[in-house]
């Protein structure tokens, strides 16, 4: 075996052992102790966070923040991982914000030169826009953590009426129009609960020790459908412009489901929560001309109220 080929797979055995021996490697790789010694320099010295223990049960062990084995990509494909990263800047606040800065600086820097210019020429004819939001969100990392390892968190989060401590169990978190959200088991409520992100003033996990339930089945996806308050649904159907359209497919959080014309233009037509007709009387009337609410008459007269409402300011 040539040395570029055992140092290879020399870097995935020990990311997949993590703990092992110098005499391990060698009879495994059937080389001599001496040579797996310079072997695991080399690689020590490309990265690879290696650390050693002395002693009767010694050896060596691969730190937490262990290096992946070289993966190799087209072109293309290279070029997508790279504005997938680069997509992100936008976030202000993101789990992994310095990971993801580094790896993006040196997945760039490894690149050859006409590919570096390639991505340089697309930076300035290509994005992904999204809101930019000045709110903190400081403890993604914490809550996504908690939330893979099925961990509870205590936090102190702003309401309405001030500030209250809730211990909680997180299911995830989520961005939408530039807002992180994190669906979680409150244990105060006894419920599934969705927070503001930006409204936690602090995320530590929790001490006083509640046991996590186990919501390994529960995710993103159909955390709504565990709570124990099943929203009552209604009939919401809307004509909407090609502006309206395209409003609603970048501004609502779930996807509706429309039916789109040749023109462009389309009626959106589906089930939402009564308790959001609030939020979708508001969002409508912003968009003005761009929508007309045909069903339900709950939603055209809440609509009707708030206009009034403002009317009556300039009276």
């Amino acid at each position: 075996m040539s040395k570029s080929k055992r140092l290879m797979e020399l870097m995935m055995t020990v990311n997949r052992m993590r703990k092992f021996t110098v005499r391990q490697l060698a009879d495994q790789f059937d080389v001599s102790p001496r040579t797996i010694l310079r072997d695991l320099q080399e690689l020590s010295e490309l990265g690879v966070p290696l650390y050693s223990e002395v002693g009767p049960h010694g050896g060596y062990q691969v730190l937490k923040e262990r290096i992946l084995p070289p993966i190799a990509f087209s072109e293309e494909e290279a070029v997508a991982m790279f504005f997938a990263s680069h997509a992100l800047r936008h976030y202000l606040f993101l789990p992994f914000e310095a990971e993801s800065s580094t790896a993006l600086q040196k997945f760039y820097y490894y690149m050859p030169g006409d590919v570096r210019d390639r991505i340089d020429q697309m930076k300035n004819r290509v994005d992904f826009l999204t809101h930019t939001r000045q709110q903190k969100a400081e403890y993604l990392g914490v809550l996504l953590e908690a939330s893979v390892d099925q961990r509870v968190v205590t936090m102190q989060y702003e309401t309405k009426n001030g500030y209250s401590e809730r211990t909680i169990q997180p299911v995830g978190i989520y961005a939408s129009n530039g807002f992180w959200y994190c669906p979680a088991y409150c244990f105060l409520r006894r419920d599934f609960r969705l927070f503001r992100c930006d409204r936690m003033q602090s995320v530590a996990n929790d001490s006083t020790g509640i046991e996590p339930l186990d919501h390994r089945h529960i995710h993103l996806g159909n955390w709504e459908e565990h709570g124990s308050e099943k929203p009552v649904y209604i009939r919401m159907i809307v004509d909407l412009s090609r502006e309206g359209v395209r409003r609603c497919e970048s501004e609502l959080w779930h996807v509706p489901h429309m039916d789109i014309t040749p023109d462009g233009s389309g009626q959106l037509n589906q089930n939402v929560p009564s308790s959001e007709l609030m939020y979708f009387a508001k969002f409508f009337i912003g968009l003005g001309n761009e929508a007309t609410v045909k069903e339900p008459s709950e939603l055209v007269e809440c609509m009707k109220g708030i206009l009034n409402e403002i009317m009556a300011k300039y009276d």
